[in-house]
């Protein structure tokens, strides 16, 4: 009997995607694109974003679900994946994701100002949607938010100990990168953490985080994505934000996601006029993990409108 592991498969995407590039005016974006497949039923591109230390792979399994009705492409938010890094000196703003996406919808998606999206963001990326949407209501169709129902807020009286932490960190910087002998390594350690990851979820999204370096691997994610930002937004500020959101919204909330136990989701949901619920199983990568057909299911059925 042959005891050697055998190392997990990684998810494949039933619909060939290709890489993709589109250089913003401060910095190169990367992301894949899964083309439609023929007789589609929409010409409203779907626009992806992932969450905080993914990158566009996170949808390796939904998204060509959704390209069976239109085009799709899914972004690595700067800093991760293949994108650029903020330059120096630079901190990794939630609103300057915000513009990011907005340079992007103007000046790399659309050909004219009429033009619309449909936005799938996951966590940080659900938060970056719901942001834009409330921004930039007339240039958005649909906005779903997968396990991300609004940006993380702080009291009022936290924001000058926020601003501290943040500013301590960027002076001490983020010490030596951990090398890894292989990737296998490196995913072993995905696994862990806030949200963890089955084996084959986190060998999947690792190596387009990962670099060869000092004979080894190491993140090529930007290391500053885990300093603290100097400033977060209130309560107040969040809920005034989606109370902005005017364009049809799917919030699909994860029994045993993140937000599972957070109070005060009920009010956030509330703040937005047109909303609708989706309850899937599954923990915070509910759309990457485990029994991912609940959550393409009340996507598809949200953006086709039935």
């Amino acid at each position: 009997m042959n005891d050697t592991a055998v190392p997990p498969k990684v998810f494949q995407s039933v619909t060939d995607f290709r890489e993709v590039e589109w250089q913003l005016r401060n910095i190169r974006l990367a992301g894949l694109h899964w083309h439609a497949e023929p007789k589609t039923t929409s010409d409203v591109p779907v626009l992806m974003l992932h969450g905080w230390l993914d990158n566009s792979l996170t949808f390796i399994k939904l998204a060509p679900e959704l390209a069976s009705r239109s085009e799709v492409y899914a972004v690595d938010m700067a800093g991760h994946g293949k994108s650029g890094h903020r330059p120096e000196g630079q901190s990794y703003l939630l609103m300057d994701y915000v513009a990011d996406v907005a340079e992007l919808v103007e000046n790399h998606l659309f050909a004219s100002d009429k033009e619309q999206v449909d936005l799938v963001g996951h966590s940080l990326g659900g938060i970056v949607c719901a942001l834009y949407a409330a921004a930039f209501p007339e240039r958005v169709r649909n906005l779903v938010m997968i396990d991300s129902l609004g940006a993380i807020s702080r009291p009022v009286d936290q924001t000058i100990p926020q601003l501290r932490r943040a500013i301590q960190k960027r002076l001490t910087g983020s010490g030596r990168q951990t090398v890894y002998q292989d990737i296998q390594t490196a995913a072993k350690a995905r696994e862990g953490g806030l949200s963890p990851l089955s084996p084959e979820a986190a060998l999947t999204l690792t190596p387009r985080n990962m670099r060869q370096e000092q004979g080894g691997y190491v993140w090529r994610t930007d290391s500053r994505l885990r300093h603290p930002t100097p400033l977060m937004m209130s309560e107040d500020q969040v809920m005034a934000s989606l109370q902005a959101i005017t364009t049809p919204t799917l919030f699909v909330r994860a029994e045993s996601g993140l937000l599972a136990n957070r109070g005060g989701l009920d009010e956030r949901g509330q703040a937005i006029a047109n909303l609708k619920v989706a309850h899937v199983p599954g923990g915070h990568h509910c759309h990457l993990d485990g029994n991912t057909r609940p959550v393409s299911e009340a996507i598809q059925h949200f953006l086709s409108d039935e």
